[in-house]
């Protein structure tokens, strides 16, 4: 047998292998989280599954598109994309062809609040996967292929957002809401500002914000508190202890009532509406939370699907969630219909809105909404990815390490008169701002 086709055999039997043991369905009572500090003072929980040789690190850190500088929106999209693209003294073929061959799965991504890194690993490459890591953290190249390979990247995705009218509808809403501020920019970036993003910006942005006080960590598969003890110092020792200073300033977003229309030919109208939300450490979170289940979180099953979509068919899908940024709590909503009427759907959301917001919902209602919301949490636990995202979501929103054992608690905890609390807060129809992507008729109607 050729060694080439060996190779091959080997690289597909091993990616079999990471597929089929990605999932091993524990109950989320039944993890076992350990909080591991290393002696250089990093921090992870590790949940330990030595049945299945496979090791997997989630990590975030609390920085993203927040962070860009002024004029270079989306260098922290950038930055993510370029991690893997060559480090230390590989290029950027170099580096990905040596995980293929160990069938090691990395990747960045950067939102508005969160940089996230993931990993993968067969057992057996561990030690190699955790200094490939290393060195895409610390000694990542930028070279000059790259870099331009992801600018055009970035910019071809820029064309087609132009196209997309949910995207329009959504940026512009948080242009609408933000104004200045640094939420209100685009987390892709503009035209321009990709353009201007340059290997310095890219270092600078590496040293001041992927930084150790900034880091949260979760691993979990095949390893042992001591082997990931070490393992994590020679990894993380070397990026830079402390982050630049920023503001954490919370913001009030005000209820404007505003109703922006971008127009364009095309035959539906596209909605993004919202007010302030809450923050995700409010006490009525969770109550918010379920409420929102009920209005339009809870697909079929929601009051907004309800009469928008099954009794008057004025669209295919009509959903709201909440949206706690670290700096502003939102509460969104997006749905799409014929432009003729588009004035007749968003007057019965609103009406919709106001009808929750004055008569609160009912008993069957909330046991419903409590069935769905604590029966399917597991769900989020069902593979070591999943289970790894999980908690380093549960430590970015400082909910606690036994945030799992009790979170169907609280949930079961919420009553009719926190519902009604919590939608006399935060449901302000009347007062939302809408951004309309389309040729809408009849707003007035």
């Amino acid at each position: 047998m050729p060694s080439s086709f060996r190779f091959v055999q080997r690289c597909a039997a091993a990616v079999t292998l990471m597929a089929g043991f990605l999932v091993f369905s524990l109950p989320a009572a039944a993890i076992d989280i350990q909080k591991v500090v290393t002696p250089g003072g990093i921090e992870a929980w590790l949940v330990e599954e030595r049945a299945i040789p496979l090791v997997t690190l989630s990590a975030g850190f609390r920085a993203g598109s927040v962070n860009d500088p002024a004029g270079k929106d989306g260098l922290a999209t950038m930055l993510s994309s370029l991690l893997d693209e060559g480090a230390g003294d590989m290029d950027a073929l170099a580096f990905q062809k040596r995980l293929e061959e160990k069938a090691i799965r990395m990747g960045f991504s950067s939102g508005r609040d969160t940089f996230s890194a993931s990993l993968s690993t067969l057992s057996q490459n561990r030690d190699e996967a955790f200094e490939l890591f290393r060195l895409a953290l610390t000694e990542p190249r930028f070279d000059d292929e790259a870099v331009q390979r992801v600018r055009d990247q970035m910019l071809a995705s820029h064309e087609q957002a132009e196209e997309d009218p949910r995207t329009i509808a959504n940026r512009t809403w948080y242009e609408q809401a933000f104004g200045e501020h640094a939420y209100a920019r685009r987390v892709m970036g503009t035209g321009d500002t990709v353009r201007s993003i340059t290997k310095q910006d890219l270092k600078d942005y590496l040293n001041a914000f992927l930084t150790r006080d900034r880091l949260f960590i979760a691993v979990v598969g095949d390893i042992d508190a001591d082997t990931l003890s070490g393992l994590l110092d020679q990894t993380f020792a070397e990026l830079p202890a402390t982050s630049a200073a920023v503001s954490t300033e919370v913001l009030d977003i005000e209820n404007t009532g505003d109703v922006k229309v971008v127009q364009r030919d095309i035959p539906q109208s596209v909605m993004t509406f919202g007010t302030r939300g809450i923050l995700r450490d409010d006490p009525d979170f969770v109550p918010a939370f379920v409420m929102n289940y009920v209005l339009g979180g809870g697909g079929f099953g929601s009051r907004l699907m309800e009469e928008v979509r099954e009794k008057r068919g004025l669209t295919y899908g009509i959903y709201t969630y909440l949206v706690p940024l670290d700096q502003a709590g939102l509460y969104l909503g997006q749905v799409a219909t014929e432009n003729a009427k588009a004035g007749e759907t968003l007057s019965l959301v609103r009406s919709e809105m106001k009808r929750l917001r004055d008569e609160g919902i009912t008993e069957e209602e909330l046991k419903d909404a409590k069935t769905y919301l604590t029966g399917s949490y597991p769900l989020r636990f069902d593979s070591n990815t999943k289970i790894a995202g999980q908690l380093v979501s549960i430590q970015l929103e400082d909910l606690g390490i036994d945030y799992i054992d009790k979170r169907n608690d609280l949930i079961n905890a919420v009553t009719l008169e926190d519902i009604k609390r919590v939608a006399q807060r935060l449901i302000d129809p009347d007062n939302m701002i809408v951004t309309i992507v389309g040729a809408p008729e009849n707003l007035d109607g």
